[in-house]
C-alpha cells in the first residue's frame, strides 16, 4: 500500500512547527517497520484575513509504503502523536489516503489547487473526503486544520506544488558544486534552468550563493537555478522561490 499523510494547523508561535511534527510522525511509522517514506513537502495555502493560521498557512505532507493492512495502525500512530504534541490554541487536522491506482483523484487535486486561491470550508473538505473514502479528522480547537490537511494531500498528488522541508541543509553556502554532486543529496533529484525548465548536464557547476530550496515539480525534487551576469549558474533565494506561484510549476 502507498499512503499519503498530511497535517495542518498543529502549532502556535511558541511551539515546534508543523513540519517537525510531520517528521516525528514519519519516524514513528518507520520505527513500526513500515516505509520507506518520502521527504516532507510544505504546501502554501491561501492567505486571507478570514482564514486563521499561525504564520504562513501551510500544510505538511509525505507519502510512504506499508502493508495493505497497516492503514488503521498508521492513522492511530498519527492521531496519538497529534493529540500529544499539538500546541495549545491550534486547530489540528489529519488526512490519510490509501492510494489506489484504479481511482481518479482529480477532485482531490482540484481541492488542493482551490485551497491556494480561495476560502474553503470544513463542509467542503468533508464532502470531498467522503467522495474519496479517505481518513480526515479533527484533533482539537475548531478542527479547521482538516481543510489544509486535505488540500496538502491533493497538492502532493498533483505533483507540481510545494517546497522540500530542510532542503540543501547539508550543502555549504558560497561554495560551488557540480550538478552530479547536488543530485547526491536526498532532496535533489533534478537541477533545472529556471528559464527553460530544462535539466543541466551533470558536469555543470552551480554556486550556492544563498539558502535556497528544492521544490516539487512534475513529481520530482527539483533545484531551480539561473545564470548570473557572469553566465555562472547560481541558486535562487528561498523568498523568491516562494513567490513563483503555482502557475509557474504546471
Amino acid at each position: 500500500m502507498k499512503f499519503y499523510l498530511c497535517i495542518d494547523d498543529t502549532d502556535n508561535l511558541d511551539s515546534i512547527g508543523t513540519g517537525t511534527i510531520a517528521e516525528q510522525i514519519q519516524e514513528k511509522i518507520i520505527r513500526q517497520g513500515y516505509g520507506p517514506c518520502s521527504l516532507v513537502t510544505r504546501h502554501q495555502l491561501y492567505i486571507h484575513e478570514d482564514i486563521p493560521y499561525t504564520s504562513h498557512n501551510s500544510s505538511m505532507c509525505f507519502y510512504g509504503e506499508a502493508p495493505d493492512d497497516a492503514l488503521a495502525t498508521i492513522i492511530d500512530l498519527a492521531t496519538k502523536h497529534l493529540d500529544t504534541v499539538a500546541a495549545v490554541g491550534s486547530d489540528p487536522g489529519l488526512c490519510v489516503l490509501a492510494y489506489d491506482d484504479s481511482c481518479h483523484y482529480d477532485e482531490l487535486m482540484e481541492f488542493g489547487i482551490q485551497a491556494k486561491q480561495t476560502i474553503l470550508t470544513k463542509d467542503d473538505a468533508m464532502a470531498c473526503a467522503r467522495n474519496h473514502q479517505l481518513h480526515l479528522s479533527e484533533h482539537g480547537g475548531t478542527g479547521q486544520g482538516i481543510i489544509g490537511a486535505l488540500a496538502g494531500v491533493g497538492l502532493r498528488l498533483f505533483g507540481c506544488d510545494g517546497e522540500i522541508k530542510g532542503a540543501l541543509k547539508n550543502a555549504v553556502i558560497n561554495q560551488s558544486y557540480t550538478v552530479a554532486d547536488l543530485k547526491n543529496l536526498p532532496e535533489v533529484e533534478q537541477v533545472l534552468d529556471l528559464t527553460s525548465k530544462e535539466p543541466l548536464a551533470d558536469t555543470t557547476l552551480i554556486r550556492l550563493g544563498n539558502r535556497s530550496k528544492t521544490v516539487l515539480y512534475r513529481h520530482h525534487y527539483v533545484l531551480f537555478v539561473r545564470q548570473d551576469k557572469n553566465n555562472q549558474y547560481v541558486t535562487i533565494p528561498k523568498a523568491e522561490i516562494r513567490q513563483l506561484g503555482e502557475h509557474f510549476y504546471v
